[in-house]
């Protein structure tokens, strides 16, 4: 496992932009399978996007346009750049990482932080 802390989260208005970042410990990072998932009050946690170690990505189609997810292994660090905000957007995003990245996909890694609140006002 890899210990992970989110930052970057907070309150924006529509249209407007945040990063976030997730910090991960060890020194096996560039072997994980990384992404960010997302929970809105009163619904279940959703994959928001996913980068594999070789850096592919996957997004869910509702950031498909306005999200980025990338990596710096140098400095044990995945961003997910977060533009044109809307208020449905709203949620805690929780950063995930697993050597597998079936497991990241389906949200079963075994490495999650404690998530940072991202809330976007109309």
């Amino acid at each position: 496992q890899v210990q992970l802390v989110e930052s970057g989260g907070g309150l924006v208005q529509a249209g407007g932009s945040l990063r976030l970042s997730c910090a991960a410990s060890g020194r096996t990072f560039s072997l994980y399978n990384m992404g960010w998932w997302s929970q809105a009050p009163g619904k279940e946690r959703e994959l928001v996007a996913a980068i594999a170690v070789g850096g592919s990505t996957k997004y869910d189609d509702s950031v498909k346009g306005r999200f980025t997810i990338s990596r710096d292994n140098s400095a044990n660090t995945v961003h997910l750049q977060m533009n044109n905000l809307k208020p449905s957007d709203t949620a805690v995003y929780y950063c995930t990482g697993d050597r597998s990245l079936l497991a990241v996909v389906i949200g079963t890694g075994d490495s999650w932080g404690q998530g940072t609140q991202v809330t976007v006002s109309p």
